[in-house]
């Protein structure tokens, strides 16, 4: 899949400090910061406990050594595939990437040779003699037959691997084209395909989240200053429309809410669209947020009208996303013409979050949603401006952020991929039990195969709610 180009990458990174900073100045030392070479659209965030645990088993049990060290700051970096994969930010470098394969239930490490740096592979290692070293090192060449001095036990064709001079130092990383066995009784063909990556050096060193804040203190307040002037002048320009902000209980509009806060000087009511599809750490977020700032929850509830359109159109589909008008437009429209009549609501949209999102006005009118006038004061901010910023507040976030999710949703959203549900399935067996039934109902009811559930097929499937999914 190609990358998706949203807007400027901002990502650099300070040596001297170890954290990331959004602009060409770490804020702290005044020294001059690096571009990280990211994958677009490059809307990094921090690698949560959840990431790192992640991140860390999977190399381990590839590699034998984890990923990312104790004290580092990380980033991870959701970039484009079939299913889901991240990139890996560990001391200003790409250092390699984790890939869910659905087929096989398992996610698969991707390593960079700047991963060398962190770690020593103690398994799926080959070592290359010393003639072979310069054109795999310098020239990105695939390592043969005569060029192999050694191969550790454990490799299988296809596995990726690190390529190592006699000394033990990386100097490739690939995939085996085939065994361990097969390679020692090689003569001739390739053992190792090489992979060749951007390149940036990785200078590991120990930092603090509060660290990267005081770094981009100032960028935070340019930011932060240009949205409430939005806030201002968009309020102002319509001073019959009571103020509200959409909140979902995700990161964007908490810290759209901590903006609008800061221009009006007031907490503004939130509109909250309770589809009755929310996971429980949600509801907990709205709550605490609630009262940890004073403000009123105007709440719409979806659920019922989900179940009617469910026993009439089948699941929802990326095809047939039914589900946001009947369960969060309709019923949130309701709940504003009883409070407000109508009124001016800030959303936390930013331009990163997608194609669709990066063409969007700042200012628009949805026709599904008449009553509602929405405005994006944070539209050019990054996933880091928003966390940076909701550290520097020490906001109350949703905690589902830590246990690995990127974006907060209904849990039977058609847009989440195969790793998210089966996230789900493992952490809320409960609700995932009732839902794959209930999808499991409508697949033998129209004579669908099994792996339209299992497969999740569903979540392609044509408006009749059928299709493969393919």
């Amino acid at each position: 899949m190609r990358p998706l180009y949203l807007g400027r990458i901002r990502l650099a990174w300070c040596d001297a400090c170890h954290v990331p900073v959004l602009g060409g100045t770490c804020g702290t030392c005044g020294g001059t910061t690096r571009e990280v070479p990211v994958t677009p659209p490059g809307d990094v965030r921090p690698a949560s406990p959840a990431d790192r645990g992640l991140v860390n088993r999977v190399y381990r049990d590839q590699f034998g050594a984890p990923l990312v060290p104790d004290g580092a700051l990380a980033l991870m970096n959701k970039v484009p595939d079939p299913d889901r994969m991240e990139e890996v930010v560990v001391g200003g470098a790409v250092v390699g990437h984790v890939r869910y394969l659905p087929e096989k239930d398992r996610w698969e490490p991707i390593p960079r040779i700047e991963a060398g740096t962190l770690l020593g592979p103690s398994r799926r290692f080959v070592v290359a003699d010393r003639g072979a070293v310069p054109s795999i090192r310098d020239e990105g060449a695939s390592l043969l037959a005569p060029g192999l001095l050694e191969i550790e036990g454990s490799v299988k064709a296809g596995d990726e691997v690190f390529v190592l001079d006699p000394d033990r130092t990386v100097i490739g990383v690939g995939r085996a084209r085939v065994s361990a066995g097969e390679a020692r009784a090689m003569t001739r063909g390739a053992v190792v395909r090489t992979r060749r990556n951007v390149s940036s050096p990785c200078v590991p060193g120990e930092a603090t989240w509060e660290d990267a804040v005081a770094a981009n203190a100032a960028i935070l307040e340019q930011y932060e200053a240009a949205s409430a002037a939005f806030v201002r002048e968009v309020s102002g320009a319509h001073p019959g429309l009571p103020v509200a902000v959409s909140f979902s209980g995700g990161k964007d509009s908490l810290a759209t809410l901590l903006v609008v806060m800061r221009a009006l000087d007031r907490v503004p009511p939130l509109l909250f669209a309770d589809t009755g599809l929310e996971l429980p750490e949600t509801y907990a977020n709205i709550d605490e947020v609630a009262a940890r700032y004073g403000a009123e929850v105007v709440r719409s509830r979806g659920r019922g009208a989900f179940d009617a359109a469910f026993d009439e159109r089948g699941p929802p589909s990326v095809r047939d996303r039914w589900c946001c008008g009947v369960c969060k437009l309709a019923p949130i429209g309701e709940a504003i013409r009883s409070r407000f009549g109508e009124c001016l609501a800030f959303i936390g949209q930013r331009k990163y979050e997608s194609a669709r999102r990066a063409r969007s006005r700042r200012v628009w009118r949805n026709p599904s949603l008449p009553v509602q006038l929405s405005a994006a004061p944070i539209h050019g901010w990054t996933a880091l401006h928003v966390w940076l910023y909701l550290f520097r507040e020490g906001a109350p976030y949703n905690r589902l952020y830590e246990e690995g999710l990127d974006r907060i949703g209904c849990y039977v959203c058609p847009s989440s991929d195969r790793a998210v549900l089966r996230m789900m399935e493992e952490r809320y067996p409960d609700l995932m039990d009732a839902w794959n039934g209930r999808l499991r109902e409508w697949q033998r009811e129209r004579g669908l195969p099994d792996e339209w559930v299992t497969d999740g097929q569903w979540r392609r499937a044509g408006k009749d709610g059928a299709g493969s999914g393919r």
